[in-house]
């Protein structure tokens, strides 16, 4: 994560006593929070594939989660107002060039007004943070109809589009999925 979040990242994890665990890459999600009520531990997991931005994003709503449990217990929606509130209080004095760069303030600032349940749901914030990956690949987006890509060791031939993702056909099956049209993928020839 950026060096000047660290600490306040620490904070949060002595204060809030939970787990946390850095893990291989997972491909339906970046991180999740879980409280296991037999130990009454909570535990918060990132990728470890993120970069320092994504990264500070993830663990950050996961913190999130934890707090809102804390105070609603299972009252409160996952992604409802409170975790809203929480996500949005400990972002904020965050919110400085010290700890994201100038092209990602504004992305981030105006995504904690209303954050939905991924990062990855925002178009401006994703194609923001994706400019700080390793290896930034093409977004699904901009292929041209018809060509094939690969997506988790399978390819597919690019459809039609259907509000915000695509209707893709994987080559091997013949089957058709619906595929983000933000998600990086790999062209094929």
């Amino acid at each position: 994560m950026p060096p000047d979040a660290v600490d306040y990242c620490f904070d949060l994890w002595e204060r809030n006593n939970f787990v946390f665990r850095v893990k291989n890459p997972r491909r339906s999600k970046l991180g999740d929070y879980r409280y296991v009520p037999s130990t009454g531990q909570h535990f918060i997991t990132v990728n470890n594939d993120l970069n320092p931005y994504s990264f500070l994003v993830t663990y950050l709503h996961e913190v999130a989660h934890l707090l809102t449990f804390r105070k609603h217990g299972r009252k409160a929606r996952p992604h409802g107002s409170e975790w809203k509130r929480n996500f949005r209080d400990i972002t904020c004095p965050l919110l400085t060039p010290a700890v994201f760069p100038e092209d990602l303030l504004r992305p981030i600032a105006s995504y904690i007004k209303n954050p939905a349940a991924s990062s990855c749901s925002d178009p401006a914030l994703m194609t923001a943070l994706r400019a700080y990956d390793d290896e930034t690949l093409p977004l699904l987006r901009d292929i041209g109809h018809g060509e094939l890509f690969a997506l988790h060791n399978r390819v597919f031939e690019k459809g039609g589009l259907k509000r915000t993702r695509y209707v893709c056909r994987e080559v091997r099956s013949g089957k058709s999925y619906l595929i983000s049209a933000h998600a990086p993928v790999r062209k094929k020839s």
